[in-house]
């Protein structure tokens, strides 16, 4: 059975927490790229599990579009936020203080080698814990992400981003989850690209209506991770 290490980082600067998963995630792969050198099999491989959240911050993936942000150099200095590009997968995309930002570094080599069957247990372990609060989560096609069924006004909800980098079939990046998430951050850019009018952005509290308790939702998260990928958790 695959171990994983997990680490909670806390609150961290986004380009920390991407240099850190960055350094991880070299590591993996260049332990990968010798030992296929060497001929030589790999006793254990190393798998990280990263959450956090960050300080105000919009990331552009390397498929989207800097139209999509929609505040100039001023405009994020007034909203005491930053902007990074990055080499993740999607458009560009809000983190902030209450959600969930998870950082998977696993070496699918130990799981399975299909970047789309990933990125649906991503989803799936999203969809699970809304459920354990009485939330439907839904996959709507031709996006990734987990998303609310049609509302009243027939409009879905996005309720967490996806957008991952692989190498080697090692993994970084991730997934957001909006669990008491400032929705008011997501008016300055265009989210994932995404402009249809029947299109939001919502989060755990805007669902529920009220704050929720984050280590507890973290925890379910942990547990969706163990269940669906099947491995064990090593503490450090």
């Amino acid at each position: 059975m695959e171990k994983v290490i997990f680490k909670d980082l806390g609150s961290i600067d986004y380009q920390q927490a991407w240099d850190y998963q960055t350094g991880l995630h070299q590591e993996l792969v260049s332990r990968k790229r010798q030992s296929k050198e060497d001929s030589i099999q790999v006793e254990e491989r190393k798998h990280y599990l990263l959450f956090c959240e960050h300080p105000h911050v919009y990331t552009l993936g390397k498929s989207g579009s800097l139209d999509h942000l929609l505040l100039d150099e001023h405009g994020l200095n007034e909203k005491e936020a930053t902007f990074y590009k990055i080499n993740r997968g999607g458009d560009i995309t809000y983190h902030g203080p209450g959600q969930i930002v998870g950082y998977p570094i696993f070496d699918l080599d130990g799981f399975f080698t299909d970047v789309h069957k990933y990125v649906r247990f991503l989803e799936e372990a999203v969809i699970q814990v809304l459920a354990d609060y009485g939330i439907e989560g839904i996959r709507e096609s031709g996006y990734t992400g987990v998303w609310l069924p049609e509302d009243e006004k027939g409009g879905l909800r996005k309720i967490c981003a996806i957008g991952v980098h692989l190498s080697r079939w090692v993994s970084m990046h991730g997934f957001a989850f909006n669990v008491n998430t400032n929705l008011d951050y997501f008016g300055n850019i265009v989210p994932c690209g995404i402009a249809e009018q029947n299109r939001s952005v919502t989060s755990l509290q805007n669902e529920l209506g009220r704050t929720l308790d984050i280590e507890v939702v973290k925890t379910q998260l942990k547990d969706k991770f163990k269940s669906l990928f099947g491995f064990e958790w090593i503490q450090k």
